[in-house]
């Protein structure tokens, strides 16, 4: 039975790896990248009636979820309820340890929110003169239901909608 068990146990790890090698292939393909990324990070803020802002930060590799590059920020300079100042923040304070070498640097990083969350993640790139990621913002779709996301990518006037089927936009949904 401990044989049957590990043999059944190294098949579904085998499934989830191909799984996500093909979600990681999907979406180098909806955004337009030249392979598929080995690391992705996704941020959102989070908080209650404005106060107690916290920034979340999920990392992803090449296995599935990195739990142990999760990070969470705690924003204490900017006005409660700012969610585009929240985001500056968090993405100041991790995007200078990417450039002083003390974390890796993403192929691509997922805003949670629309344009304006995005623009944010440009004007912190550009004020930390830190080039590399692909700059997406996820704007959830119409009354928030899954499957109706757009993505914003950065230099790109229109937004991407992929199909609700896609493995491509199951990742970001799990991101």
């Amino acid at each position: 039975m401990a044989v049957t068990n590990a043999k059944h146990g190294a098949e579904l790890r085998y499934q989830a790896s191909a799984s996500l090698e093909h979600q990681l292939e999907a979406l180098a393909e909806a955004l337009d990248l030249d392979e598929p990324p080995a690391r992705l990070e996704c941020f959102d803020i989070s908080h209650t009636g404005g106060e107690a802002t916290v920034a979340s930060c999920v990392v992803f590799g090449l296995e599935g979820p990195l739990k142990s590059d999760y990070r969470r920020f705690n924003i204490k300079d900017v006005t409660p309820g700012d969610d585009y100042g929240a985001m500056r923040e968090a993405l100041l304070r991790r995007y200078a340890r990417v450039k002083r070498g003390e974390v890796p640097m993403p192929d691509v990083l997922f805003i949670d929110g629309g344009l304006g969350q995005l623009a944010q993640a440009e004007a912190v790139m550009r004020e930390l003169a830190v080039e590399g990621p692909r700059l997406v913002g996820v704007a959830k779709g119409q009354d928030r239901k899954p499957g109706r996301e757009s993505l914003y990518l950065a230099g790109q006037d229109a937004p991407v909608r992929l199909p609700a089927s896609s493995s491509a936009l199951h990742l970001i949904q799990q991101l």
